[in-house]
Parts: C-alpha cells; structure tokens; sequence
C-alpha cells in the first residue's frame, strides 16, 4: 500500500471520533503502560520474598475473586453516581491499594491488600464501557472499541518490556510507578472527561418512566444473559493461552523463554493488525462476526494438539490472535447494543464479571484436564467450546436488528456529546489470565480495563 493509501486508512479509522473518547482513549493508554505488577508479581513473591509458587497462585487467586465481587457494585454505583466519579474513585483507590501493596511483608497482609487491588482496579471497567457506549455515536462504537483495545495492547506491551527492566532496579519501584500512572489517569478523567450518564427525559403526556433497571432485571434478561453465558466460554478459551499452554509447552520440554516467544506473537499481532482488522470488519454483521471468531478461538486452540516445537505452537498463537481481534470489539459491541441506556452500568457490571469469573475457572479448568487426561484433551475441549459458542451465538442472533454503520467521510472531530441515549458497543478489554500466578487476571486484552 502507497503512503498516501497508508493516511487515508489511518484517517478513516480515526477520523469522527468524539474528542471525550480520545481523552478517555489516552487515559486507558496510560493506565495500561503502569501495568507493572501484572508481569512482575509473581517474581517478587517468590525470588524476593521467598514464598511458594503455591502462595503466589493463592494471591491471584485473591486477586480475581476481587474483581469478581467488585463487577456488580460497581455496575450499580455507574448508573447511581454516575461515569466519571465512579472511574475516579476506582481510579484512585487503585493507586493508593497498589503503593500499599509494595510496603507488605506478612503473608496475610499481602493476600489481603491483593484482594482490595483486585476489587479496586476491576471497579473502573463497567463505567469505562458505559462512558464510551455513551459517548460514541452507534455506527462508530466498534471502530472505538477496537482503538481501545489497541491502546490496552500497546500499553500493556511497553509497561512488559519496562517490568523487567524496573524489577532488577526495585520492584518497589515498580509498585510505586504503577500507583503514579495510575493516578495520572485519574487526573486525565478528572481534567478532560466529563460525565456522560444519560439524563432522565421529561415525560410527555400520556407516557410512562423507564422501567429502573436492577441487578435482578439483568438477570432476568433472558437474550442478554445468555450472550453473557457465551462470553464466559469464548473467555474460557482465550484464557487458555496463558494458563493451560505454558503448561502444556513445559510438557513437552520447552522452557518459559520458549513460551515467551510463542505468547509475544500475540501480542505483536494485536498492535500490528487490530487498526488494519477493525476497518475490514467494520461494515460487516456482527452476527457473523461472533459466530467466526468463536470457530477460529475454539480451533485454533485445538491445533495446539498437533504442536511440538515453538514454531509450531507460535503458529497457533497466530491463528487464535486473529480470533481475539475480532471477537474482543465485536462481542462488547453486542453487549451494549443490548443494553438499555439508563442500565449500561448494571449490564456492564454483569458482563464484566463474566470475564472475572472466567479467569478463576480456567486455571483450575486446565490443570484439572491437563492433570487426569492429558494436555490433547484440553484443546479438543477448546474446540467443543468454541462450537458451542458459535452455535449459541447464531440462535440467539437470528432475530437481533442491528444497526448500519455509517461511512466515516469528514476530517473534523464530531461536536463534544454528554449524552448518546442509544444502546449499543463497548470495548472490551478482554482480561486475559497471565502465564505465570501473579496478583492481576487483567493484561491487555480483552478487557474494557482503566
């Protein structure tokens, strides 16, 4: 492709976008580039504090069910206080929760800081997607989420490669770095993005209020709660990556350097083609999308049966990645397209948590399998899951009208909006469980994440 080929798709994938989203983009970006507990953790519970990798594995485990408990209050608190206070307080409770964190020593401390971090920093997610599901107009709310979930890469991509370099130095460092930006994030949302939370319309003669949307009317949403079922088994999936492959490559005698390269390719891939993928898969269905992508996830795992050596396993990295990248904007897409607008805080908080819960199974999904059947038998489930959700997706999309995304033509930002009351997209950031224990389920991807 010719340079000018190169800026007129680059101008078409940016162009039109709201100025809040990309203030908001620019927080998530730099939440993501502090990530640093998340790469180091489990080195320095047990190089530099000595404990066992069992006890590591515990604190992460701490760590998940906190953002678990934390998804459905934090819903609820995104549609009472509203967006933006809601990402603050997170916000700033992750930074305070995570320089605690680097001054524990006592075991029981640790553990228990951990679990707070895990509810502090999970707590951000369902407003972030709410804000952006609020912000960005329905046409282009895919197209934002995907360049959402760039920046959650890219960050999380630099903030890896500096984790090694700012461990050797200090790791409280690290933890002291990762609470700075952290903070600064907050300062962003603080500064330049305002509240988004649609406001209550005056009632006409003769009309009726929005029904209030709880917890339990979530619950009840029977075509909702099942594309949160399917997201809980394609998470399931992806999260295998990180869990069930570096075990499965160390079966066949391969070293962690060895599992490094292989897993670099995704996220490679993710910075190289999310921009690329969004504008080929921006005019097409949604439906077919997620049906797609849930096959591609659910086989390319399963080809992992057939791997031996690190070129190998790298080549199902790719074949999976590709998934990822079209599942994570497309299936948050859905989920606020399904969502009422005065309840995204709620729905989103469900959705969210489906992700935490996933990172919890999973490990114990594949050590399970792994352990009684063997690693094959682990990605063949992978593949009937993958089916599964496919099949589910297509019945329950069948009837589902969506949206015509519009053709992006203009070079000037659209006007700032406080208030987009139709339901539709939202980024994911689908939180991925790390290779190794440590004391955050979150990485790049997938996940909604500030």
């Amino acid at each position: 492709m010719s340079v000018a080929g190169l800026r007129k798709a680059a101008h078409e994938t940016v162009a039109g976008l709201p100025r809040e989203f990309w203030w908001l983009w620019t927080s998530t970006l730099v939440n993501r580039l502090g990530a640093f507990i998340a790469t180091f953790m489990a080195l320095y519970l047990t190089l530099d504090r000595g404990y066992s990798a069992s006890y590591a594995g515990l604190v992460a485990s701490l760590h998940g069910l906190g953002g678990v408990v934390s998804s459905l209050g934090a819903g609820v608190m995104t549609d009472r206080l509203g967006r933006r206070p809601t990402m603050l307080i997170a916000q700033l409770s992750t930074a305070a929760s995570v320089a605690v964190l680097g001054f524990m020593v006592h075991p029981v401390a640790i553990a228990g800081v951990a679990f707070v971090v895990g509810m502090a920093s999970n707590a951000s997610r369902p407003a972030v997607q709410a804000m952006m599901a609020d912000i960005v107009p329905p046409e282009d709310r895919v197209r934002a989420f995907s360049l959402n979930y760039w920046a959650i890469n890219l960050g999380f991509a630099v903030s890896s490669a500096g984790a090694g370099f700012i461990a050797e130095y200090s790791y409280l460092a690290g933890f002291m770095g990762e609470a700075a930006l952290t903070l600064l994030c907050a300062v962003v949302v603080f500064l330049k993005v305002p509240e988004s939370r649609p406001e209550a319309e005056p009632l006409v003669a003769g009309t009726s209020a929005p029904d209030e949307v709880r917890l339990t009317t979530v619950l009840r949403d029977g075509r909702y709660m099942g594309v949160v079922g399917l997201s809980f088994l394609v998470a399931l999936i992806f999260q295998q990556g990180y869990v069930g492959l570096p075990v499965a490559m160390g079966a066949d005698g391969l070293s962690s350097s060895d599992f490094g390269t292989a897993i670099a390719v995704n996220g490679v891939l993710i910075v190289a083609l999310q921009i690329p993928v969004t504008r080929f898969i921006h005019h097409r269905d949604p439906r077919l999308l997620l049906i797609l992508s849930s096959l591609v996830a659910g086989y390319g795992f399963g080809l992992t049966a057939f791997a031996g050596s690190v070129g190998v396993y790298a080549l199902t990295v790719c074949v999976w990645t590709l998934a990822e990248i079209v599942n994570a904007p497309t299936q948050t897409g859905i989920v606020v397209q399904l969502s009422p607008a005065h309840g995204r805080g709620r729905y989103q908080g469900v959705y969210t948590m489906s992700w935490s819960v996933a990172a919890l199974v999973a490990p114990l999904m594949s050590g399970f399998v792994i352990d009684h059947y063997g690693a094959a038998w682990l990605w063949g489930t992978c593949a009937v899951l993958g089916t599964v959700a496919a099949f589910g997706y297509w019945l329950l999309m069948r009837n589902l009208s969506l949206p015509e995304p519009a053709v992006v033509t203009t070079t000037a930002p659209v006007a700032p909006v406080t208030v987009v009351a139709p339901a539709v997209p939202v980024a994911s950031t689908v939180p991925v469980a790390p290779a190794v224990p440590v004391a955050s389920t979150e990485r790049a991807g997938a996940e909604p994440a500030v």
